[in-house]
């Protein structure tokens, strides 16, 4: 009788805490809270969990997102692979997005990245011509001659035109937009209200994701 009241004890202790995680495995749904992919994107790094954050210089959200972005990426875990990617579903975004990548082939996304979203949303610089974009690279200390080199480059065009294909892949209709190992799109919306929130999801689903990867012995 005694052994049998102490089971009973144990499993009355447990109870929270089972339901508490039940809880934090049901705090996010597919379908509610974020998209599975039909078909996951290849990712740079198998062994971590990639970060993907979707992203156009001339968007004010995106704009207003950094400093949430850059406080994730500071106190990110070293087994989290944060990449950004930048949308393209018209001219100028394409215009942009060569920018981008024009300056991660210089080597300095980092000088550029903050100065490119500035001109645009708080100075009202659209640049929206290779002259204008030339100029700000100038500005950060970019020879025009390097700038040309880069921008117009066959390797800078071609992630361009990678670029355009993978927006199918990873179902892009806005920006900013999170994706998660490929393979879990979060956006914001009804369910997810706020940047915040999103970032809270695409947590919930980088433990998931690593979770599998521990299991599969990477």
């Amino acid at each position: 009788m005694i052994k049998r009241s102490l089971q009973v004890l144990v499993v009355l202790a447990l109870m929270p805490l089972a339901m508490s995680s039940y809880a934090q495995i049901e705090k996010y749904v597919a379908g509610t809270h974020y998209t599975e992919l039909n078909n996951p994107v290849n990712t740079r790094d198998a062994s971590k969990v990639e970060v993907l954050e979707v992203f156009w210089y001339g968007c004010s959200h995106c704009f207003r997102f950094e400093p949430l972005i850059n406080d994730y990426k500071a106190n990110a875990p070293d087994y989290v692979d944060f990449t950004l990617f930048p949308a393209m579903w018209n001219a100028l975004m394409e215009v942009h997005g060569q920018a981008y990548y024009a300056a991660e082939a210089l080597d300095a996304l980092d000088v550029l990245h903050e100065p490119i979203f500035n001109a645009i949303n708080v100075q009202g610089n659209r640049l929206q011509s290779e002259r204008q974009i030339g100029a700000l690279f100038a500005e950060h200390g970019i020879s025009q001659e390097d700038f040309e080199a880069a921008f117009n480059s066959f390797s800078v065009r071609t992630k361009v035109n990678q670029a355009k294909s993978r927006m199918q892949d990873y179902q892009i209709r806005s920006t900013p937009n999170m994706v998660v190992n490929g393979k879990y799109l979060i956006t914001t919306g009804a369910s997810v209200p706020t940047q915040q929130d999103m970032l809270d999801v695409v947590k919930f689903l980088v433990e998931k994701e690593r979770a599998t990867l521990s299991s599969s012995g990477e």
